[in-house]
């Protein structure tokens, strides 16, 4: 499934998801240590670069990751798919949600809770579903399902900012993906979408940072990381 390879934003963690202010992708970082400064420095630098895109570039991106992911879905059984609505320069698009739907997959969008917490999901079902969110952003309107609909998915993908071939990734630092993993039923696909070059060598982690099992990229398409087993 993610063995083979296919061939085929803005701001800082004060700006674009919840905790920390942000949507909340990525560990709760523990302030001051080295871990955290490293995590600073390589969000600022893959921000950076994900500025400097141009428009033209974004939508390549955007559209070969949709191939990628509709390949990957076919080879999976039937079930929902829980994914993200892309913010600014982040890879995805909602034409990859609605091609997911075409498909015939439901699609589960992530619902942030008024607290810290495990995120909860809502299904999507159009561009005419989503209204006004936290901070501004965009989420479903359709009814709550709550935490436990995670585990009724059969691939999950996750926003990223960058990640590495043993499936340690790097998110925003507000912790919700971590706190939402960790009830995954074992064996079920966590993808992180990507840009072309943030698959780097190294990404640095905390103990509690959830691991990928692969990621989808523009240019290679799905790559298999170390962490097969679980997400």
């Amino acid at each position: 499934m993610l063995e083979r390879e296919s061939r085929h934003e803005p701001g800082s963690r004060a700006a674009g998801r919840p905790g920390t202010g942000t949507r909340g992708d990525g560990g709760d970082d523990t302030p001051g240590s080295d871990v955290a400064r490293q995590k600073d420095a390589l969000r600022a630098r893959v921000l950076e670069a994900r500025r400097a895109l141009t428009p033209e570039q974004r939508a390549t991106a955007a559209e070969e990751l949709r191939g990628h992911v509709l390949e990957l879905a076919q080879e999976l059984r039937e079930g929902p798919v829980c994914a993200y609505l892309p913010v600014g320069a982040e890879p995805g698009s909602l034409a990859l949600l609605d091609g997911l739907r075409a498909a015939g997959r439901s699609v589960l969008l992530p619902v942030v809770p008024p607290r810290p917490g495990p995120l909860d999901w809502a299904v999507y079902t159009g561009p005419d579903s989503l209204g006004p969110g936290p901070l501004g952003l965009r989420e479903p309107t359709t009814p709550r399902l709550g935490p436990a609909a995670l585990r009724t998915a059969v691939l999950v993908l996750v926003p990223a900012l960058a990640a590495d071939r043993s499936g340690r990734r790097l998110g925003r630092g507000g912790g919700y993906y971590d706190r939402t993993l960790g009830a995954l039923p074992p064996g079920v696909p966590v993808v992180a979408l990507l840009h072309d070059g943030e698959l780097i060598d190294e990404v640095p982690a905390d103990p509690h940072d959830r691991p990928v099992t692969g990621v989808v990229l523009p240019t290679p398409g799905t790559v298999a990381t170390g962490n097969n087993g679980r997400g």
